[in-house]
């Protein structure tokens, strides 16, 4: 059987591995550490993934490659154009289906609600603009002939392994706790999110099936609540009551002076603040694939997060 390559250990990168493995698959994974999940049927190899000799030897020979990857968030401009060069010339050579795990930035602050496959990428920023410039010139080198490529995008992460996330560990220990979370933009606004197990089950799907290839794909989310339900419906799972407050803009300004992080999310602060909605429609039907119900999500979320809190 073909081996299949992943780029990154992340939840995402580390998931797909998993499924694959489980599944069978020989997989490769590649990262700047070594890291990886450990199983017979997995090699992690420490690797730059931006070293395109390097990456195309790796993939020699594989049928998929996963681009997992996740940049340091302040460093999105310098990090991803040559990972993202790599990628595509590692896909080029071997001949591998080229997997993006994307996520929804490219359509910017004045997208259509809900966000549907074939809506015009709008975004001016950094983040968003380079996040489109992949995906467009991923799609072009297929419609050319010189790879074979597709996409999945995702909203904002949440699950079991999720931790760098809107609702991960600023969020999840103080549910546990029954503790008053803070959350970035408005309270009430409709918000899709992603379970981490439907982001690794849409990108293996599309990875193994020609449909797919040649386009974008969203990941199938439950429905969209407001950022209050989503902390209720987990705080629901835990059993316990938490209060929610929002952080203002101009706090955020100010705390971005001196972290980077923060100073980055201003580019990104409406999509909190305004109505951030997809259709995933497209994905479910071609593929008979559906999200997870908000109640099965949030319960293993919270047991994932009290099965680590125990290991700690």
């Amino acid at each position: 059987m073909q081996h299949q390559v992943v780029i990154g250990s992340g939840p995402v990168g580390s998931g797909v591995a998993s499924t694959l493995a489980a599944r069978g698959v020989p997989v490769t994974v590649v990262t700047r550490r070594g890291s990886g999940p450990d199983h017979p049927l997995v090699t992690k190899v420490r690797a730059d993934a931006a070293d395109a000799d390097a990456l195309a030897q790796l993939c020699s020979g594989a049928s998929a490659v996963y681009n997992c990857a996740n940049p340091q968030y302040h460093r999105w401009a310098t990090d991803w154009p040559p990972i993202h060069r790599s990628l595509m010339n590692a896909a080029e050579r071997s001949g591998a289906v080229l997997v993006m795990t994307d996520n929804l930035y490219a359509f910017g602050p004045n997208g259509s609600m809900p966000m549907a496959e074939d809506d015009q990428l709008l975004a001016t920023g950094t983040k968003g603009g380079m996040r489109a410039t992949m995906a467009r010139e991923m799609l072009e080198a297929h419609r050319a002939g010189r790879l074979r490529a597709t996409i999945a995008r995702a909203s904002d992460y949440y699950g079991p392994e999720v931790l760098g996330a809107a609702l991960g560990e600023r969020v999840m220990p103080r549910v546990l706790a029954g503790k008053k979370v803070t959350l970035l933009g408005s309270l009430d606004v409709p918000h899709s999110m992603s379970y981490m197990p439907d982001v690794v089950n849409t990108l293996v799907t599309i990875a193994g099936d020609e449909r797919a290839w040649g386009r974008p794909w969203h990941v199938p989310n439950a429905e969209p609540l407001t950022q209050r339900q989503w902390v209720a419906a987990l705080a629901s799972a835990a059993g316990t009551e938490v209060k929610v407050a929002a952080v203002p803009k101009t706090v955020l300004r100010l705390m971005g002076v001196f972290v980077p992080m923060m100073r980055e999310l201003r580019e990104t602060w409406y999509q909190f603040a305004l109505p951030w909605v997809t259709d995933s429609s497209l994905t479910e039907q071609t593929f008979t694939l559906a999200a997870t119900p908000v109640a099965d999500a949030t319960a293993a979320t919270v047991a994932w997060w009290r099965d680590r809190q125990v290991a700690r």
